[in-house]
């Protein structure tokens, strides 16, 4: 997601990442280890109660910034970040399937621990999922490596245990806050870290018209767009979704996911 005003929301949520994160630092079978310096991924410490069976072995996918679409030259990805949301995620998902489109949905580890149902709706109907971290720092890649595995491995598992055991499949840097490192460690654990091409801004709530124009104008930079399910009011966000979706099939674009 991109950088935005919505201070106060974000301000909640990292509220909210501190007393998660503390808990999950006792818990968590999977323990981020500080001191990194090398790029490697940090060590993983099992609980006392883990077994080896509790964590599939990572999918190997690329370290670099996924922006290409797994429909080729005419494809465009969906994404949608900062959810789930109680309010608007559903109605994005109605939206989606009256649509016949698939998306990508980047979610928060505090929203998806606080709204498990949503997540399990957002796989049924096929979409894919992507870690968003934990609390959404737009300033993580500023952060030691410590706090960076922190919040993208502890959002991993909150993600996968709300979902009922399906794993993200990318990692989303917040704000586009990625770092060698962050990249490096999402894809040691199976995720592709994923960029975009179209930034609708649709967090400023430009008018529903401005962000119908920002897709079409800028669609040719590349399939990847970003919208957003949470965070405020999303009625612009729904309206112009409404009106972008069809807009893209009658030119010729497929709806597939990001490259892996």
């Amino acid at each position: 997601m991109a950088k935005h005003r919505e201070r106060t929301w974000h301000s909640r949520l990292i509220a909210a990442a501190l007393g998660v994160t503390a808990l999950a630092a006792a818990t968590s079978v999977w323990t981020a280890q500080a001191g990194t310096t090398d790029g490697k991924r940090p060590a993983a410490v099992a609980s006392p109660s883990a077994s080896h069976h509790d964590r599939p072995v990572a999918e190997k996918v690329a370290e670099d910034i996924a922006h290409a679409s797994d429909k080729g030259p005419q494809g465009v990805n969906i994404t949608i970040d900062d959810g789930p949301d109680p309010t608007w995620t559903p109605q994005v998902l109605r939206l989606l399937k009256e649509n016949g489109v698939k998306a990508t949905f980047c979610m928060v580890g505090t929203q998806a621990q606080a709204y498990p149902d949503l997540v399990k709706d957002v796989v049924a109907a096929g979409h894919r999922l992507c870690d968003h971290t934990v609390s959404h720092d737009v300033t993580m890649n500023k952060k030691s490596e410590a706090y960076q595995a922190k919040e993208i491995l502890d959002a991993e598992r909150m993600i996968t245990k709300a979902s009922g055991g399906v794993h993200p499949q990318y990692y989303r840097a917040p704000g586009g806050a990625f770092t060698p490192y962050s990249r490096k460690l999402a894809a040691s654990h199976g995720m592709r870290p994923l960029g975009w091409n179209v930034d609708t801004k649709d967090f400023e709530h430009p008018g529903v018209d401005t962000i119908v124009a920002t897709v079409k104008s800028e669609i040719a930079n590349g399939p990847t767009v970003l919208f957003h399910d949470a965070g405020g009011d999303r009625s612009q966000t729904l309206a112009a979704l409404g009106q972008v979706l069809p807009w893209l099939r009658e030119q010729g674009y497929a709806y597939g996911f990001p490259v892996r």
